[in-house]
């Protein structure tokens, strides 16, 4: 991925658009989490119910405090150390958050990513939405053919590149509680 593709990326981004790149596993579906209209989209290309919530990205821990109300910071210091990675951690969502992002729940899923280009991408878009590239029922996409087979021109953007060496999407677990919602192995 060079520079120039990672700048159309955060340009279709920045415009209101919808892009589709690699994460840990899968190719993702992103949108900047504010525009209601972007995520509306990939909830209907998708076939996904916004009761469901959707996950944020970032790079770094420092980019999700506007998004997440930590009780403590002894469990801020524990998700932090498994990040960067591919653990995403359901948590108290801080009332900045659309409730089209937390499903209308109280509560927020975030991820610190390692996979480079969601690194490269977030560094520059900031904080992203990522959900799995797929219709609903249909296998998460692994490369861009087959998101582009899913969903033909309806995305703006393909940032190419490949996904990293998780065979399933990522582990999801609540902070509070410590239950594991969705195994990664």
């Amino acid at each position: 991925m060079g520079n120039f593709h990672l700048h159309l990326a955060v340009k279709t981004l920045n415009q209101g658009g919808i892009i589709a790149y690699p994460t840990e596993a899968v190719f993702g579906l992103g949108c900047i989490p504010e525009d209601v209209y972007s995520v509306a989209r990939i909830l209907s290309l998708k076939g996904r119910s916004v009761s469901k919530g959707l996950i944020l990205v970032a790079a770094s821990p420092e980019q999700l405090d506007p998004y997440v109300d930590y009780p403590d910071n002894e469990l801020r210091q524990k998700v932090s150390a498994s990040w960067p990675g591919a653990v995403t951690w359901v948590l108290p969502a801080t009332a900045n958050v659309p409730g089209w992002i937390t499903g209308y729940k109280h509560t927020v899923a975030v991820r610190v990513s390692a996979h480079p280009v969601v690194q490269a991408l977030c560094k520059e878009a900031g904080v992203i939405v990522s959900t799995s590239a797929n219709p609903a029922r249909k296998i998460p996409a692994t490369n861009a053919f087959r998101v582009r087979s899913y969903f033909g021109n309806e995305i703006d953007y393909i940032l190419s590149g490949n996904t990293g060496d998780k065979g399933l999407p990522t582990e999801i677990r609540d902070a509070i509680s410590g239950n594991v919602l969705r195994t990664g192995d």
